[in-house]
């Protein structure tokens, strides 16, 4: 017993609250299908204690490792159990990502807006018909071979910019995405979402025209499709980031095809014996 005192004021769920005893004569209060505390085994409160243990959200230093351990059937619940900062006090719901598991293409936003805080999904509202728009320029669709996520899965209040502190907080639910998916590109969208991954403090036109990378995966950065609905004549600049894009996937693509074509005609035919 004093070693479990010790192992749960170590795990800071000291101290523990105890029904008061009744009186001998006294009959006990009992719900319906419900066991009475005072008939319950030691056993099955060490393991109801271990279970909530369990589903708290990890903290501190352990947090990164227990995120890069999550696989997709448990992700989308542990961000929306998520604590680390104080926007899950302010949002309505959490915004994990949605799309193709498998996707090629990864285009990463800001954070969640009015609309994706209220429906769980990210760019739903006129941005998110503005992205479709693009994506089926590119002859590509939602959901298929396109995985949308942002930085942040929480909505800022009043949609303000991400703090540094939020962003970081966030990091490594994105990067275990990026690790899950795998995608062959990424599309940062947007100034805030490029400054993160790429660790610069930079404007977008500085950024755009060029590939960089991120965990060696190539990126391209444009302007968020909020941004294009304010500033129309940046639509075709918008719109020469993705040709860059595309024309980088097919680049890939190519070199792809040139090695395994490579790897067989250096392997050889196979003799068969007579």
């Amino acid at each position: 017993m004093a070693e479990r005192k010790e192992i749960l004021r170590e795990l800071g769920l000291l101290p523990l609250w105890h029904l008061r005893r009744v009186a001998p004569n006294a009959a006990p209060t009992r719900r319906k299908g419900v066991e009475p505390a005072a008939t319950r085994s030691t056993d099955a409160t060490v393991k109801d204690e271990a279970l909530a243990l369990s589903r708290a959200p990890a903290s501190g230093a352990d947090r990164p490792r227990h995120i890069a351990t999550l696989d997709w059937p448990e992700f989308a619940a542990d961000v929306t159990a998520c604590t680390a900062c104080g926007l899950c006090k302010t949002r309505n719901m959490a915004v994990p990502g949605v799309g193709d598991v498998h996707a090629q293409w990864l285009f990463v936003g800001e954070a969640p807006g009015a609309e994706e805080d209220a429906r769980g999904e990210p760019f739903v509202g006129q941005a998110g018909r503005l992205l479709d728009n693009i994506l089926a320029a590119l002859g590509m669709k939602r959901g298929q071979n396109v995985y949308i996520a942002n930085v942040l899965k929480c909505r800022p209040p009043g949609n303000r910019t991400p703090t540094p502190l939020e962003a970081e907080s966030c990091r490594p639910y994105l990067d275990r995405q990026i690790e899950l998916i795998a995608p062959a590109i990424i599309i940062a969208l947007g100034r805030s979402a490029a400054s993160t991954l790429l660790n610069v403090d930079a404007s977008i036109a500085s950024l755009r025209g060029r590939v960089h990378r991120y965990q060696g995966v190539p990126l391209i950065v444009t302007y968020h499709p909020a941004y294009l609905l304010r500033s129309l004549p940046d639509k075709a600049k918008a719109w020469e980031d993705l040709c860059l894009a595309r024309a980088t996937m097919r680049r890939l693509q190519s070199e792809s095809e040139r090695g395994a074509g490579l790897q067989t005609a250096t392997s050889g035919p196979t003799l068969k014996p007579n």
